[in-house]
């Protein structure tokens, strides 16, 4: 339908009739437009594709390599949050011993958040020479990214408030001398399914009692979520493997420059600008795979 509009338009602009040609284009870009809101609601039909997210990084096994790792990857996302105009920030945090983070969450808005970030979830590898060896090694290092859809209240689940358990205590991070001096950090256990959730960003407890609450709600949705994924999953048959060790992304430094998804393929020997938030090539790559493989049918 695009290309017939597009010779048309051609045809009436050599023929020399500008008003024909300028309707002709008009509706060139009315089609256009309508193609790419098509493409976009299949790229993000998930049921809470248009939510904001939480990101969740984790370290893995390797002390200070791995701490430094999920800092480089906080930065990224950070970074591709800002080139996008979402709003990107840091919730609660757990700093390394000697560097880095060993666990972050963050708190991701803008338009389509967490559909697109939804494919960032799993392992990330990094290998490289080591700046923390004297010796100058190479390292291969280890985290988990978690990314949820942060909830409406309109989302329904049912907390009670008999199954909490709610801890205040000093934050560990920036923040000035006043958030050191208080016990204005709230963190929220769920006993059923022992959950937590925590904030420390604001010096307020009520609003990192709030904001806590808020991501307490969408991690147990999440997990009712994976719960039905996996029950479904049973029913068909199909063995599906959610263990730490399920890596979807290497980051190569070193012999070589390299960042490959191993679900999609895509790859980029541009390190530099991938670790500096241009992760829309591969955020792309996954949601065209995704949606070729919903169209197969696969879980």
């Amino acid at each position: 339908m695009a290309e017939d509009a597009a010779v048309l338009a051609e045809l009436a602009e050599a023929e020399g009739s500008e008003n024909e040609a300028d309707v002709i284009e008009e509706e060139l870009v009315e089609v256009e437009t309508r193609l790419a809101e098509q493409e976009t609601a299949q790229l993000f039909a998930g049921e809470y594709d248009d939510h904001n997210a939480l990101l969740s990084i984790n370290a893995g096994a390797g002390g200070t390599e791995s701490c430094d790792w999920a800092d480089m990857l906080a930065r990224m996302y950070a970074r591709w949050a800002e080139r996008r105009g979402y709003g990107f920030e840091i919730i609660d945090h757990t700093p390394g011993e000697q560097a880095g983070s060993r666990s972050l969450t963050a708190a991701v808005t803008g338009d389509h958040a967490y559909g697109r970030l939804r494919g960032e979830r799993g392992v990330h590898r990094l290998v490289r020479l080591s700046p923390f060896d004297s010796a100058h090694r190479r390292h291969t290092s280890f985290a988990s990214v978690d990314i949820i859809p942060e909830v409406e209240e309109t989302d329904e689940i049912e907390i009670k408030p008999e199954d909490l358990k709610i801890d205040t205590y000093r934050a560990t991070g920036a923040g000035g001398q006043h958030v050191n001096k208080t016990d204005s950090a709230v963190r929220i256990t769920h006993l059923p399914t022992g959950i937590t959730a925590a904030c420390q960003n604001e010096r307020s407890q009520h609003k990192n009692r709030t904001f806590a609450m808020r991501v307490l709600k969408a991690r147990l949705l999440e997990k009712q979520r994976e719960e039905q994924e996996r029950k479904m999953a049973e029913l068909r048959g199909v063995q599906t493997d959610i263990a730490w060790g399920h890596q979807i992304r290497s980051y190569v430094l070193h012999p070589y420059q390299m960042v490959k998804d191993h679900r999609t393929g895509f790859e980029t020997s541009d390190t530099n600008a991938t670790l500096d938030g241009e992760i829309d090539p591969l955020v792309e790559a996954f949601l065209r795979y995704d949606m070729e493989r919903r169209a197969k049918g696969a879980p």
